[in-house]
């Protein structure tokens, strides 16, 4: 009898089971929507309105200035190469030995006051203000929120520091490691094949958090592919 019991019970569960598993699948929390795809962005940045008065060099030596700033609506972008930047603390990737030209300082710290961690963190540079552009007058700060995009792969990074004031093209160490370009500050970065879009009026609290810097530009990138 304890036997015939048993295996009626088995029998139930065995029927039951499926049922219970599928239910607790179709309940289960739908994951994290991920921002647009860089082929997305990319076709909202296929054409440049130029803002700047002129163009930006890539490099001191480049023969030509050959990069404007455009305008995008709720953003503007830049196609340029990568330098590597990596300023800011000193670190075993940056530090006066890695790099010719370390500056233990960035032009916008973290909320501790601390110089931005060019190897941890995913930052770009923009170009001192000038008579060419002023990146305050388009809506651009320290700490605002830009997509990189790079052979298909899409990185938030935060606005961490200011450079030459006619040269564009320069992110830090953590921004081309994550985008898979060499990050090595001696011999890194990329000739062409960048681009650069920065949201107006953006900010991620606290500058440092990368997580952070990732849902906004997820939400704010989404909003910029939405729009007209």
């Amino acid at each position: 009898m304890r036997k015939l019991v048993l295996l009626a019970i088995l029998a139930i569960a065995a029927a039951v089971l499926p049922t219970a598993i599928a239910s607790a699948a179709t309940v289960a929390p739908h994951a994290v929507q991920a921002g647009p795809t860089a082929d997305q962005i990319l076709a909202k940045v296929a054409s440049c309105k130029q803002i700047s008065n002129g163009k930006y060099k890539t490099d001191e030596d480049s023969g030509s200035a050959t990069v404007p700033v455009c305008d995008a609506g709720k953003a503007v972008f830049w196609k340029a190469d990568m330098d590597i930047d990596c300023d800011g603390q000193r670190t075993t990737q940056c530090n006066e030995n890695t790099d010719c030209c370390f500056y233990p300082d960035t032009a916008f710290p973290q909320s501790d006051g601390k110089p931005l961690n060019a190897a941890k963190l995913p930052y770009i540079v923009v170009p001192s203000s000038s008579s060419i552009w002023n990146y305050a007058n388009s809506g651009l700060r320290g700490g605002g929120s830009c997509a990189v995009i790079y052979n298909g792969k899409v990185e938030y990074a935060v606005i961490g520091d200011t450079g030459p004031n006619k040269i564009i093209g320069e992110a830090s160490y953590a921004t081309a490691k994550d985008l898979g370009i060499n990050p090595d500050p001696k011999n890194g970065g990329v000739d062409s094949g960048v681009t650069y879009v920065c949201f107006k009026n953006s900010a991620v609290n606290p500058i440092e958090d990368h997580a952070a810097a990732t849902s906004t530009g997820q939400k704010l990138a989404s909003a910029f592919v939405g729009g007209n």
